[in-house]
C-alpha cells in the first residue's frame, strides 16, 4: 500500500501552512510512497529542525528551501520610507482625503519609484481607486485589485441611432437575452473559447481548481457598476487613430472584469504576499511579490491570464449581440483599467499598477464612461509621463454605496432617467447618477492627459438586478413609470 500523508499530520509535526505543507505532501507522495510512516516522520522532523542541512538533498531540498525562506522572511519585516516618493495629482479638487492618505502610504513603500492620482480617485483597498503606482521588480496583487483586467469594450455599428427608439423593443430583448449579470451568475451551458484551453489551467493548481467555474461564467458580467448598454456614438470629426468618419452611430458598450477567476487569484496571492512580507498594519494590503520569486511569477502569469479571460468575456457578449443585429462592428475599442504592466519610465523598466486608471500612452485609445445617464468618452492618450501615461477610468464615485442607497430615492432616479430618456434594466440606488462625480469636470481636469475623439450617450442600460425596467418611454410619448 502506498504511503499517504495529509496536511493535518504535517501540522502536528510542526510544519507551517502553505506553501510549505503542499510541497512536503508532494515530495512524500512522489518519492517516499513506499516508505513507512515512521521512517518518513523521522525524516521530515530532521528537515524541519535543520533545513539548511538538506538544501543539497536530491528530493528534500524542495521542502528545505521553503523552510529556509520562511525563517528569513519571519526575521525581516518591511520598513516604510519616512519620506514617500513624490506623486502627481490631477483634479485634486475632486478627490477625497481618504484617497490621498492611501496614496501617501503607497508612496512610502521601499519598492515605489513613481506615482500619480487621477481626478476620479476615491478610497479603495490597498491602492486607492484611480491610483497609479510604478514599482521596481515587484507586483502588488491589491495594487491591481480583485477584479483583475476589469475593462471597457465598445463596438461601433453602422446603424442609425434613431433605430434605438424606433426598434427599442428589439434592442432591449437582445440586450436581455445575450447578457447575464450577478456576482455568482453562471451559464447552464458553457461557451466555447480558446482562452479556456490555456496551458496554465493545467500547470497551476490554483487555476486548475477554478477552471470549471470560470468556464461557466465565461461571457457573463458581475454586479456593482458593471453594465452592458446600447447608446449613441458621436464623432464630430475624423481622427486618424480612431479611423472613423464623422457622424452618429449605434454603439454597444460593456464594463466588467474577470469574475470569480480574478477575485480568487487576487485573494490567494495577496495572502501569499502577506505571509512573505511582514507589513505595517496601515499598508497591510500593499504586500508585494518580487518577480524573481516563484510566487511572484505565478501571480504575474495568472494575472495576465485573468486579463485575457476578461477580454474574452466581453468579446463573447459583443459577438452574440452583433450576430443578432446582423452586423459586424465597424470599429472596436477596448482597454483594461485594473492591471499591472511592464513599461519603461525614465529609461528604466518598471511595473505600473493602474488600479482604476486608463492607459494613456501616446495615441493609445480608451473609453472613459460617465454614468447610466451621463456621456462617456472615447479618448486617445497624449503620452504624458507625469501621469505615468494614465488617465481616469470613469467619473469616479462621490458617494459611497451606503450613502447613495440611504440618500437617493427611487423617484429621483426615475426622474433622472426620464430627463435623459434612458431605459434601465436592473441597477440600484447605489449606482444612481447622483452617486458619481461630474464626468465633464473630470475630463477638464485631464486635458493634458487625453484627447477626446468621440462620445457615447447611454440609451438602453442593463446592470445586475431585476429584468423589469426602472423607466422606459413608450411610443407616442406616453411615459411608463414602473
Amino acid at each position: 500500500m502506498k504511503l499517504k500523508i495529509n496536511a493535518k499530520e504535517l501540522r502536528a509535526m510542526g510544519f507551517p501552512e502553505s506553501p510549505i505543507i503542499p510541497v512536503a505532501m508532494e515530495v512524500v507522495h512522489k518519492h517516499y510512497k513506499h516508505s513507512t510512516m515512521e521512517d518518513v516522520t523521522i525524516l521530515l522532523q530532521n528537515v524541519l529542525e535543520s533545513p539548511a542541512d538538506y538544501l543539497e538533498h536530491e528530493f528534500l531540498c524542495k521542502i528545505a528551501e521553503r523552510l529556509v525562506e520562511k525563517v528569513a522572511f519571519e526575521t525581516a519585516s518591511v520598513s516604510l520610507n519616512k519620506e514617500g516618493i513624490p506623486f502627481n495629482t490631477f483634479g485634486s479638487e475632486h478627490i477625497e482625503q481618504g484617497a490621498f492618505h492611501q496614496m501617501y502610504q503607497a508612496a512610502k513603500l521601499p519598492i515605489s519609484v513613481a506615482g500619480a492620482l487621477m481626478p476620479d480617485a476615491h478610497h479603495g483597498y490597498g491602492l486607492p481607486i484611480g491610483g497609479v503606482l510604478a514599482t521596481e521588480g515587484a507586483v502588488i496583487p491589491y495594487g491591481v485589485g480583485v477584479d483583475i483586467g476589469c475593462r471597457m469594450c465598445l463596438s461601433i455599428f453602422d446603424i442609425a441611432p434613431t433605430d434605438l427608439t424606433k426598434r427599442a423593443g428589439f434592442f432591449e430583448r437582445e440586450l436581455q437575452a445575450n447578457t447575464l449579470f450577478g456576482s455568482g451568475a453562471q451559464f447552464k451551458q458553457a461557451h466555447d473559447h480558446e482562452i479556456m484551453e490555456h496551458p496554465l489551467f493545467d500547470e497551476l493548481d490554483l487555476l486548475k481548481s477554478l477552471q470549471g467555474r470560470a468556464w461557466r461564467q465565461l461571457g457573463s458580467s458581475g454586479s456593482g457598476n458593471h453594465f452592458v448598454e446600447f447608446g449613441v456614438v458621436s464623432i464630430s470629426e475624423k481622427d486618424e487613430v480612431l479611423g472613423m468618419e464623422a457622424g452618429e452611430y449605434v454603439g454597444l458598450l460593456s464594463h466588467s472584469g474577470s469574475r470569480a477567476l480574478g477575485a480568487n487569484i487576487a485573494n490567494h496571492y495577496t495572502k501569499v504576499a502577506k505571509q512573505k512580507r511582514r507589513m505595517p498594519q496601515e499598508v497591510n494590503h500593499l504586500a508585494w511579490l518580487n518577480l524573481n520569486e516563484s510566487e511572484g511569477m505565478e501571480y504575474w502569469l495568472a494575472m495576465n491570464l485573468a486579463g485575457d479571460y476578461a477580454s474574452a468575456c466581453h468579446h463573447i457578449i459583443h459577438e452574440k449581440i452583433a450576430k443578432q443585429l446582423g452586423r459586424k462592428p465597424m470599429k472596436r475599442v477596448e482597454n483594461h483599467h485594473n492591471f499591472a504592466w511592464k513599461e519603461m519610465l525614465n529609461g528604466k523598466e518598471v511595473i505600473v499598477h493602474r488600479k482604476g486608471a486608463t492607459p494613456a500612452g501616446k495615441n493609445v485609445l480608451g473609453i472613459i464612461p460617465g454614468s447610466m445617464t451621463a456621456n462617456g468618452y472615447i479618448v486617445k492618450g497624449k503620452g504624458e509621463e507625469s501621469s505615468i501615461f494614465s488617465a481616469s477610468h470613469g467619473a469616479g464615485r462621490k458617494m459611497s454605496r451606503t450613502q447613495a442607497s440611504s440618500s437617493i430615492t427611487h423617484n429621483a432616479l426615475r426622474d433622472e432617467l426620464n430627463k435623459h430618456q434612458v431605459t434601465l434594466f436592473g441597477g440600484g440606488l447605489d449606482e444612481a447618477p447622483f452617486a458619481y462625480k461630474d464626468i465633464d469636470a473630470v475630463m477638464r481636469s485631464q486635458n493634458s492627459l487625453v484627447e477626446t475623439v468621440g462620445s457615447f450617450t447611454p440609451k438602453i442600460v442593463k446592470m445586475a438586478g431585476p429584468d423589469t425596467p426602472v423607466w422606459r418611454k413608450k411610443k407616442g410619448g406616453e411615459v411608463l413609470d414602473l
